[in-house]
């Protein structure tokens, strides 16, 4: 039996051919030896794993023969040096009991392991605030989260990293001194057991104080408070330290930041939040350029300024030329408030011609939105006119005030690439009549997606939509009534091809129902496959609604920016197939 006591952060030793430390060599020698002159060494076939061969071919360097082996002193030369070096590294597999030989013509190395050592007892013991009565759920969860179960194989990677997962989880939430003062493996090499034994010294429970932040030029220190999601006398949490740091790094103001607290139990009471930065190229300019199924090719030119009037307001301007829509707009957004609202306010010109209709608008509009937790809550007013034109003749023109609010949930487990959860949208808004608008009308919209796991790489996909306006429809301009069709709607049918046919248009509808079914295989991490079954309507009654289906398969790549869906559908109603591509993602 073989005991080892060590402090986390001593020295690591090697361990000798009956014993293993408590932090044996996670370095093993060098993959790539030198070129030998006189061969290498084999190693017979034997009952260890493919895994443990595989490390022992990769780094018993005593492999590597460096004189012939002519004479038997020269073999008794090379069996010390392979059998202190493979039963070293075998011990880091739990292997403590190997008979390591050379044997046969041509000589071979032949390797009986004996028995793989489990895990046997663990003892878990804390000092420090963790220790008072009222922590003892929190020492529960530390134990659960150990990693090695009993009877579980013994690996030395394995230990280093359950002990590091323990001290993670201790110092991510209120003790950010916390240290693992003292480890034991104690093996019993006969029984092929190892017992562990861990003391944990937590020091005291640390609140966060002031934030101190370098680095800043342009801007100054209140800005970053604003993105702050600690609060002085808050308790401390890995999490919200990266949180804050995600929150910074998402802003347009700041290039790089790193969090860092004083951990010194002296400052636990109030631990300065120190934040290094890099501030952002305040001017840029950029162009794009893509090509979508929806409404063709695109070329934009964008300009932003992060630093406007000097006051931390950001700046953007694009103008966006497509096939079928050309935009123009200037938008002014606010550091965020104190109550985590951001307020921002544009204006923007657009002309487009889809499927017969030619609209002509301008507007300005400001809003008010706020993210806490998967909530997103949108307030918003504008104001519109729109020039409509159907067969080259001006048929009328509306406008409208509009206040609007808009409510996202989202419970998905990636943002960018869902593979289980959910996502709905849900809106209401409207203006009355005499008071800039045309009509009085209602607006309510609602949009649901929901992401079904199958097996470890599949999933299904459904998703729904929903709307209805009231009010007189030819009073209103076309972003409050509904139109189906395109990559993102009904497949199968061109780009808002559904909906009221006027002349030779085709026009908004108030009512709007949309529902569709995916099955997503991915055979490999970045490929996959779909096949799809839309459905959907958009009509000026309930009455007139009709399903139009649309079916068909596609290809899925998952790139930087996220899911990018290659399809073709067949269009029940039209009785014709079309291609669509989308980037993939939830709304």
């Amino acid at each position: 039996m073989f005991i080892c006591l060590s402090p986390v952060g001593a020295a690591e030793s090697a361990v000798d051919d009956a014993a293993v430390g408590d932090d044996m060599p996670d370095r093993l020698p060098d993959d790539n030896p030198p070129a030998a002159a006189f061969g290498r060494l084999p190693l017979r076939p034997n009952a260890l794993p493919d895994d443990v061969n595989d490390m022992l071919e990769r780094h018993a360097r005593s492999l590597v023969l460096r004189e012939a082996l002519t004479d038997e002193r020269a073999q008794r030369r090379l069996l010390r040096r392979v059998r202190r070096e493979v039963t070293e590294l075998l011990s880091t597999e739990g292997y403590f009991t190997p008979t390591v030989e050379i044997d046969g013509d041509p000589p071979a190395l032949v390797i009986e392991p004996g028995p793989r050592a489990v895990i046997g007892r663990v003892d878990i013991e804390f000092e420090g605030a963790v220790t008072e009565a009222e922590r003892a759920e929190r020492r529960d969860e530390l134990r659960r989260s150990w990693r090695l179960a009993e009877g579980q194989p013994f690996r030395q990677s394995d230990w280093s990293s359950a002990k590091q997962n323990l001290l993670d989880t201790l110092t991510s939430l209120d003790y950010a001194a916390g240290a693992l003062v003292e480890s034991q493996a104690e093996v019993n090499a006969a029984a092929a057991r190892v017992d562990l034994r861990l003391r944990l010294d937590s020091g005291p429970a640390f609140r966060f104080g002031d934030i101190e932040a370098t680095g800043l030029a342009l801007h100054d220190l209140d800005l970053v408070r604003r993105y702050s999601t600690v609060r002085a006398g808050d308790p401390y949490s890995t999490d919200a330290l990266l949180a804050f740091e995600r929150a910074l790094l998402s802003s347009p103001y700041f290039g790089s930041a790193q969090i860092s607290v004083d951990r010194d139990p002296a400052a636990a009471a109030a631990t300065p939040v120190r934040i290094a930065l890099a501030e952002a190229s305040s001017r840029r300019l950029s162009f794009g350029a893509g090509l979508s199924s929806n409404t063709g090719y695109r070329a934009e030119v964008a300009w932003s300024d992060n630093n406007l009037f000097k006051r931390s307001w950001l700046f953007n301007t694009a103008v966006r030329l497509e096939q079928l829509r050309q935009i123009a707009f200037a938008d002014v957004l606010l550091p965020p408030a104190a109550d985590g609202y951001r307020d921002s306010f544009g204006a923007l010109a657009e002309n487009a011609d889809i499927q017969d209709l030619v609209t002509k608008r301008v507007g300005i509009g400001a809003v008010r939105a706020r993210i806490r937790g998967n909530i997103e809550i949108r307030h918003s007013i504008s104001l519109q006119r729109e020039q409509r034109e159907i067969d080259g003749l001006v048929t009328s023109t509306q406008k409208s005030l509009a206040l609007n609010t808009s409510w996202t949930w989202r419970e998905v487990d990636d943002p960018f690439d869902p593979r289980s959860g959910w996502v709905l949208n849900a809106q209401v808004g409207g203006g009355v009549e005499g008071l800039l608008s045309d009509t009085n009308f209602l607006r309510t919209y609602t949009k649901a997606q929901w992401f079904i796991p199958v097996g470890e790489r599949d999933q299904i996909i459904l998703r729904g939509e929903a709307g209805l306006t009231s009010g007189k429809a030819d009073a209103l301009p076309q972003d409050f009534l509904f139109r189906a069709g395109g990559s993102n709607s009904v497949r199968g049918y061109d780009y808002l091809k559904l909906g009221v046919r006027e002349g030779n248009a085709i026009v908004g509808g108030r009512v709007l129902g949309v529902v569709s079914a995916e099955y997503v295989h991915w055979w490999s991490h970045q490929w996959g496959s779909a096949v799809f079954v839309d459905a959907g309507d958009a009509t000026d009654s309930r009455k007139d609604f009709d399903f139009a289906y649309g079916a068909g398969a596609g290809v899925r790549w998952r790139s930087p920016a996220g899911p990018i869906a290659f399809d073709i559908a067949y269009g029940e109603r039209e009785q014709s197939w079309r291609p669509h591509f989308s980037l993939a993602i939830a709304f």
